[in-house]
Formats: structure tokens, sequence, C-alpha cells
């Protein structure tokens, strides 16, 4: 179809933009349905988030104004303004995986616009193999016959993008992320994957392919004892309970962490509150979220960050300049302080939710004891300004830091005198220590928290926490590695928050290493001169009482470097 309409087609080409969403929806509930039935209702609301995308009256709008005012055609229109919204979610990191379920809508409403037949459906071989592909959408994955496709290799998504979750639900191996995958693996080639370990093996020897089905079975083991464990409680060998809690980023994160046994969340991020949006959520929105999350989880504390923008994570809604080095420029608490109404409100929707429920506000990358007392100064006359209006507020939350610089660590004795408590963001720290941008391909050997630098920073922060008496966690990713919570729990950490997916393992991990020897491998580690070392210190100790392939994914496999996933039902997502 022409790219321009006539005046007089606009109020047709709108009641077409419509018509398509509607199909569109109905098309998606189908498929909503066919997931509840192969695979579960958590996996089936993979699905209400895409109709919600699919409705979203913003969005939809823009578009209408788009055809109105340009005459363009509602395809023409709805392309533009879908790849718009795809250009601003690539800049936001907690957003990209989402970009696989935004392009699947939009080729869902291109094709209905445009008359032609759906993205789906797949034609398999009536053989075992692996589709390597350059982005899988859960639309596509579901209609995979698992009877006849045993992995999938996608160029874009991670492991917790939906078409990686619903693949794992279904049993089917998905490995994603691997970049030039399909230059790389001609059609015909034998593969051999490891979901856990993120690795691929072409052409894999006798020896390869024995090592990975007694690795299978490892894993099958693992999973029982795992599953036994995630209603027992998060105490060590001689019975000292260690608080695990959950890092929530996303609303659908709430109920895996419930089912997980969380105790709590101890990192609730709010950027998704911002990103992707035309304007600034209401501090009524923020309230009712804060409130529901805290509802999840009677009895156990909910530790919100307050606003992380900066570095790749500025919103539409929020207009800012370029930097030339946007992680050292003006992102996180800086922002925060600097702009009131997007702090304020915030502020006021945490305190509202803390009415009767334990919730506490965390502050991100504070670099100056000032940040801290500027930010208290502000909860303190919000609080006061919502006990004169008469609303229902508490009167004061517990206002801690997030230690992700070395400038927070050297200045810990004197951060703990205005903080209530530190939670240690392992991922900055160790950005920020070792001088690597973690999202650089080319140094991702050199990031690793088990650097010598960081673990004894580590150190020094539980001690200063101990001496303060104010509690100390740790809610870096470095917390869901098993092996690297071992460490933790050894160097006197007694909370750690962790993805929901890892909570049965680390709380199996936490169950099953003896304290002692937990603390013997936190002294080798502290005594270590290289990362190497404080793992092999690790592996060494953990050996005596774990199988240590089942933790450390770079063990799984020897020899090549790859990308992966076991056979169907058995690997990681």
């Amino acid at each position: 179809p022409d790219r321009a309409v006539r005046t007089d087609q606009v109020d047709a080409e709108l009641r077409r933009l419509r018509e398509a969403v509607d199909s569109v929806v109905g098309d998606l509930r189908d498929l909503g349905q066919r997931v509840l039935k192969r695979a579960g209702p958590e996996e089936s609301r993979i699905f209400d988030a895409q109709i919600l995308m699919a409705q979203d009256e913003d969005f939809l709008a823009s578009v209408e104004t788009l055809i109105r005012n340009n005459k363009l055609s509602a395809e023409t229109a709805y392309e533009f303004k879908a790849l718009e919204l795809r250009n601003q979610w690539s800049g936001a990191a907690r957003l990209r995986e989402r970009l696989a379920d935004l392009h699947a809508i939009q080729l869902r409403m291109l094709n209905q616009l445009m008359g032609r037949s759906g993205p789906e459906p797949w034609s398999v071989p009536d053989e075992h193999v692996i589709i390597v592909a350059h982005e899988l959408s859960p639309g596509l994955t579901v209609q995979l016959d698992r009877e006849h496709v045993v992995g999938l290799v996608s160029e874009e998504g991670t492991r917790t993008a939906h078409a990686a979750i619903l693949a794992h639900s279904l049993g089917i191996p998905a490995v994603m992320g691997a970049v030039g995958a399909l230059a790389e693996i001609p059609s015909g080639t034998i593969l051999l994957l490891d979901g856990q370990s993120g690795t691929i093996v072409l052409d894999p020897t006798r020896g390869e392919l024995e090592e990975a089905k007694t690795q299978v079975s490892r894993r099958h083991r693992l999973e029982l004892q795992l599953e036994a464990v995630v209603d027992a409680p998060a105490v060590t060998p001689s019975g000292r309970p260690i608080q695990l809690m959950g890092n929530v980023d996303l609303p659908e994160e709430i109920e895996p962490a419930v089912r997980m046994g969380a105790q709590g969340v101890g990192l609730l991020r709010t950027e998704f509150l911002l990103t992707g949006r035309a304007t600034l959520p209401t501090e009524n929105e923020q309230a009712e979220y804060f409130r529901r999350i805290a509802s999840a989880f009677p009895g156990h504390p909910v530790i919100i960050r307050s606003f992380d923008l900066g570095g790749d994570k500025f919103p539409v809604a929020f207009k800012t300049s370029a930097e030339a080095n946007p992680f050292l420029g003006w992102r996180s608490i800086r922002v925060c302080l600097d702009e009131p109404e997007v702090f304020r409100p915030q502020v006021r929707a945490i305190l509202r939710a803390a009415a009767d429920r334990d919730v506490q506000l965390m502050l991100p990358l504070v670099t100056l004891v000032e940040e801290v007392e500027q930010a208290r100064a502000i909860v303190q006359e919000e609080a006061d300004a919502l006990w004169k209006d008469g609303v229902r507020a508490a009167r004061s939350v517990p206002v801690g830091v997030m230690m992700e610089t070395p400038a927070a660590v050297l200045i810990a004795d004197h951060l703990a005198e205005v903080s209530d408590f530190f939670s240690v963001g392992t991922n900055d720290l160790t950005q920020y220590t070792m001088a690597v941008d973690r999202g650089n391909a080319r140094l991702a050997d050199r990031f690793t928290p088990l650097h010598p630098s960081i673990v004894r920073q580590l150190h020094q922060l539980v001690a200063i926490g101990r001496a303060a008496n104010i509690p100390v966690s740790v809610c870096g990713e470095m917390a869901s590695e098993a092996l690297s919570a071992v460490l933790l729990l050894g160097l006197g950490y007694q909370c750690l928050s962790v993805s929901p997916p890892t909570l049965p393992l680390v709380k199996w991990v936490i169950r099953t290493v003896p304290e002692p020897a937990a603390r013997q491998a936190a002294e080798s580690a502290l005594q270590a001169r290289s990362a190497e070392e404080v793992s092999e210190a690790l592996r060494s100790v953990v050996g005596e009482y774990i199988d240590v392939r089942l933790l450390d994914p770079q063990s799984a496999l020897p020899g090549r470097r790859r990308v992966a996933t076991l056979p169907p039902g058995t690997a990681a997502p």
C-alpha cells in the first residue's frame, strides 16, 4: 500500500489500525491459552505482557496523531513509531531484552495491516534439530515441537528474555546472545550445547559427548535436590540463619521471588517506572506499586532503590544532554538530588507505602557523606509534609547506601554514621574499581568480582558495618553465583539478595557448605594475588562438599570456549 493517503481516507486508516490491534490481541490470547496448557500460568503471562504492549494507549495515540497530521497509511505510521520506540529501548539496559517482544508485536501488526500471513508457523524437519536464528520471539518458540526441536540458539536476547524463559519451560534448551552464530554455524553442523554455562561446541568429540551426558545426569540430581530446599529454611549446617532476599527488576518477577522463598526484596529497581514512558510516573502510581510489592512479602523488608538514572538509563520522559562519559557523569543520586520533581514524589510514595510495612530507601552511587545527609533531609521534609496534610504515611523510613564505588568503601566509616544499612552493588563496584566497562565484550575476562581488590573491599565493609552496628548485605550479581555466595558467607555476610531463579541453588549451597569451610575459603581469597587464585581457592574448599562442576559454569565442559544448553528438560534457562 502507498505510504501516503488522502484526507478523506484518514478515518479509514484509523479504523484499520484499531481493527489490526483487536486481531493481534486475539491471536496473542490464543497463544497464551496454548502456553497455559503446554507450560503453565506463569509462562502464559508472557503473552499478557505482549497484549498490554499491543494495547498501549499512549503509543497508539502517537500513531494516530502521525496518521492525522502527516496523512500516512496505518502501517507506515505504525512502523515509524515502532522503530522510534525500538531506538529508545535499545539505549535502556533494562529494556533491551524486551525488544524481541516489541519486534514480534510490530511484525504481527504490520502483517495484519498489509494483509500478509503472520510471522508463524515454523516448518521443522521430522528429525532432531537445533534451530539457529537471529532473534526468537515467544510466539515463535511456543509453536515448536519439542519432539523434533532439541535446542535453540539466538544471536539476540538474554537468558532472561521471554523467549528463553518459555523455551526452558517447554523443555527446549535455549542459548541467547550467541553473536555471529548464523555465520559461524553452517546448516547440518553437529552441536553440543550447555545452556547453564552459555557455551556451544561445534562438531564435538566422543569424549566431549560422554562428558556432557555425565553432566546431564549430575544436573538432574541437583534439580531434585533444589526442589527439596525451596520451602526449607536458609540456614548453615550448624543452624545459623542467613537472610536470603530477592532482587526485583520488573513486576512479573514478584511472583517467582515469592514462590522461590525470598525473605523480602533486597533490591527493588525502579527504573522501569520511567523508561520508555513519555511522562514521569505519578506519586500515586509509585505508591500503589510499592504497596503491591510490600504486600507480597508480609513480615519481610522491601528495600527500594531510588531512581538509578544516567549512564545508559535516561528515560524518554527525562530530557538531558549527552555526556562524553556518562558512567562517570550525572547519574543516580546526583540526578535525584538535582531534580527534586523526580525524587520527591518517589520519596513520598515510599513513605506512604511504609505506613504499615517494612519499606526502606536505598541510595545508589553515593560518593559523598553530604549526599546521604541531603537525601535524609528530603525524606524528613516530605514525611512532615505528609503528616501535616493528613496523608497516611510513615513518619520516617530507614535510609541506606548502595556501596558501589571505591570512594564509598574508603569513607564507609563516615557513611555508617549517617546510614541505617549498607548493601553492596558488586556490579558497579567491580566496574569502577577495575576501570572496566562491564558491557565491553573485549574486557569480559577482566570483569570479575573475584579480583582481590573487590574481595578486600567486601571484607572491609563487613568489619565497618559490624563496628557501626548496621547491617551489611550484598545485592549485586555476585550474590547470585553459588561459589561467590560461599565466599561472601565466609567473609561474614549474613544477608544476600539474589535473582529469584537462583534462590534455591544459593540456599542449597548455604545449607551444604559448613561455615568453617567458607571461612577457610575467604581467608585464602584475602591472601590471593589474582582472581584465578581466588576462584581456585573457592573450588578447592567447596569441592570437598559439592561437585563444583554443578556450580561453576566454566568447568562444565572442557576445551573450547562456547555458548549453550542441555537436552530437553535438564538445563537451567
